[in-house]
């Protein structure tokens, strides 16, 4: 078995997240999130109240 690591800091709604993958970043709050993973996929999340949610990748 590999090792890993992950780490996420929030500054705000800003977020840094750190991995052996390399460095990613996210932007927003609760119900609507966009990401940028760090192997360059684009995510945008949107959480509706009642457990819902949507999720795209973005090219």
């Amino acid at each position: 078995m590999g090792w890993s690591y992950r780490k996420s800091i929030k500054m705000g709604p800003f977020r840094l997240n750190l991995s052996r993958g390399g460095v990613g970043h996210s932007f927003g709050g609760r119900a609507f999130r966009v990401t940028k993973a760090a192997d360059g996929r684009r995510t945008l999340t949107v959480n509706l109240p009642g457990g819902f949610h949507w999720k795209k990748t973005l090219n």
